[in-house]
């Protein structure tokens, strides 16, 4: 299989060619990157010398539409649309990695990001959470890549809004980031005197991601379901905790809440739920495609605990998984990697 990614010097798209240059059944064939259209892409990561030395094209869909058979996408929130709509009319298949097509509703979309320029595109598109979607995914000519913090906060959430234990109100998630979430453009916000030895909140309860979180738990629940998000940027370079706080409308038990979770995930391959007494840790996650899970209960409250590695199974890790589901191949190929330690 040919694959193609448009904007590759990012760090999604660092992450995708990391991860697929070790694939055994795909091929790099083109790569885009305007502010480095010219340059090879060894010379924008050096650690790709003699490994891949593909030159960087500019952005115009027409001229690269035939050198691979499905396509990345890893630009900006935006600037997506056009480029999928001309790869799609050419026949090809496209994993978006921006935020342009997960939303269903184009005037959600607008209140968030701005104006739609092809809302009939956002019922077509799957939202590429494998663990909810899998079957529809397999099929799919377009599919939404969800967010780093929706991915860990629906999987932490999943087995309870289908056992109609999610609350409509209430649910309160305190996640921390690592800097890298932001994009590799840097900003005030993240510059390194800003963010060294600093915990830093931002978009407390308005932040992109809820609607996107809201959605897809909402179709799971069967009703509407309302989230406080609380994001959070640490001083480290990749990784998401999420400490997820829900409150119970009836008394479960401990051991019926692990069931519930051990009966969802049962032979999901990237999903760990850890033994009860056991909470996740981003560096037991760093690297790879995994979810660690930890659960605990405290008289009527449920603590949920999600650690992702945001740039692998929040973003390129995940739209690969996608990728196999997508050509018919074991959706762990090319996945099984061991966490970075320390």
């Amino acid at each position: 299989m040919k694959v193609g990614i448009i904007g590759a010097s990012g760090y999604t798209g660092y992450e995708l060619l990391r991860l697929l240059l070790s694939h055994p059944e795909v091929k790099i064939t083109v790569l885009t990157a305007e502010r480095h259209a010219g340059k090879k892409i060894s010379e924008v990561f050096p650690g790709l010398s003699g490994l891949l030395d593909l030159p960087l094209k500019p952005l115009r869909p027409e001229e690269v539409l035939e050198e691979a058979d499905l396509f990345f996408t890893a630009l900006p929130h935006g600037a997506s649309m056009e480029t999928v709509k001309a790869l799609l009319e050419g026949g090809k298949r496209v994993i978006d990695l921006s935020a342009d097509f997960r939303l269903k509703d184009p005037s959600i979309y607008k209140k968030w990001y701005g104006p739609h320029r092809f809302p009939e595109l956002l019922q077509e598109a799957v939202y590429g959470l494998p663990e909810v979607h899998r079957n529809r995914i397999k099929g799919a000519r377009l599919v939404a890549n969800p967010g780093c913090y929706p991915t860990g906060v629906i999987l932490g959430l999943l087995p309870l809004a289908e056992e109609g234990l999610l609350p409509q109100k209430g649910v309160v998630v305190d996640a921390k980031s690592g800097v890298s979430g932001a994009g590799r453009n840097p900003t005030e916000r993240t510059h390194f005197p800003e963010v060294a030895e600093a915990i830093r909140p931002y978009s407390v309860g308005e932040h992109r991601h809820t609607p996107e979180m809201e959605q897809e738990l909402s179709l799971l629940a069967g009703k509407q379901i309302r989230v406080l998000f609380a994001p959070h940027l640490v001083p480290m370079n990749r990784g998401i905790l999420s400490t997820i706080y829900v409150p119970l409308a009836k008394d479960t038990s401990p051991d019926e809440i692990h069931r519930i979770y051990r009966h969802r995930y049962e032979g999901e391959p990237f999903i760990r739920l850890l033994p009860p007494g056991i909470l996740p840790s981003t560096s037991q996650v760093r690297g790879t495609n995994y979810c660690d899970i930890g659960v605990q209960c405290f008289e009527g409250q449920l603590v949920v605990v999600t650690a992702i590695d945001n740039l692998t199974k929040g973003a390129s890790g995940q739209a690969i998984q996608n990728m196999n589901l997508m050509i018919g191949l074991p959706e762990t190929t090319g996945l099984l990697s061991i966490p970075l330690f320390p």
